[in-house]
């Protein structure tokens, strides 16, 4: 998908990833390779080696690829990919817009919009969702019919904190485990494969933008989504968790009439193309 910035400037993305997701889930050998991968004890132990301290060896050459400004960060001694991965940027770096008409970004991403409606499906982590199916819960999803869900794609060179974008009292967070299935798991012709990433959500009784459902999607393999708080109060641009390694995804879904988005952000996801955004920064306004 194309993605510009806010100017209207192309921004060229590595593919690197696209090509051993698309490996993966459209060969033969792939899908035979991703029933072995997915495997939770498989998980664990990439998991864990991504937090050894040898592997300080893969952040020179991830850095340089993805051409990273490592001056905006608070740390620069990482014990490990891991803790390199989940660094904190300096504060000042991402200026949180404190308007309290402003609806802002909670994390940096590349951001589509999209209408809530009955039969809309919402293609995330290459798995295509309904509210229902996503939320797991009916009743929830008819919450926020004629809403607006707004798809934050993180990819592995995007800062991985996310905040909360308007003061509020925040639920508890819901956890869905992600499932994996695959059809005729002998290595056929064909390996059709069905898959839910791991995800989390709570929902923040927000003090301008009404009852703001906020989720998390972690990665296919290692990725692990770390949430702070619980059943709290809590201020616009704090924040309110991390993932660790693994391109992930942040959904915000708002009832109806809540707010309206920026025009350029619209017009850009209208045309299918993603808009990049940093945390803290205005992407629409309250309607109120």
């Amino acid at each position: 998908m194309k993605c510009i910035d806010r100017n209207g400037n192309e921004i060229k993305q590595d593919d690197a990833q696209n090509k051993v997701l698309s490996f993966l889930y459209h060969t033969k050998l792939g899908r035979v390779l991703l029933t072995i991968l997915v495997r939770p004890k498989v998980s664990k132990v990439m998991g864990c080696c991504l937090s050894l301290p040898i592997s300080k060896l893969l952040i020179s050459p991830f850095v340089k690829r993805n051409k990273i400004n490592l001056d905006e960060y608070e740390n620069q001694e990482y014990s490990s990919y891991n803790d390199f991965f989940t660094r904190k940027i300096k504060e000042g770096c991402r200026n949180i817009d404190h308007h309290s008409n402003h609806l802002i970004a909670p994390c940096d991403g590349k951001l589509s919009v999209y209408s809530i409606t009955k039969d809309a499906r919402f293609t995330i982590k290459n798995t295509k969702y309904s509210m229902e199916s996503l939320l797991r819960s009916k009743k929830l999803a008819n919450r926020y019919e004629g809403g607006t869900l707004l798809l934050f794609r993180l990819t592995v060179d995007d800062y991985h904190r996310y905040c909360y974008i308007d003061n509020g009292i925040e639920t508890k967070n819901y956890r869905i485990p992600g499932v994996f299935h695959t059809v005729n798991p002998i290595a056929n012709d064909v390996l059709p494969i069905y898959k839910e990433n791991t995800r989390e959500f709570s929902i923040l009784k927000s003090d301008n933008y009404g009852s703001v459902l906020t989720m998390e999607v972690g990665a296919l393999l290692v990725g692990r989504i770390v949430n702070y708080h619980v059943k709290e109060e809590v201020i616009r641009g704090e924040e309110k968790g991390k993932f660790e390694f693994g391109g992930s995804t942040i959904i915000i879904c708002l009832e109806k009439d809540q707010a309206i988005i920026d025009a350029d952000i619209l017009h850009n996801s209208i045309n299918g193309i993603e808009t990049v955004v940093k945390m803290g920064e205005k992407i629409g306004e309250s309607i109120h």
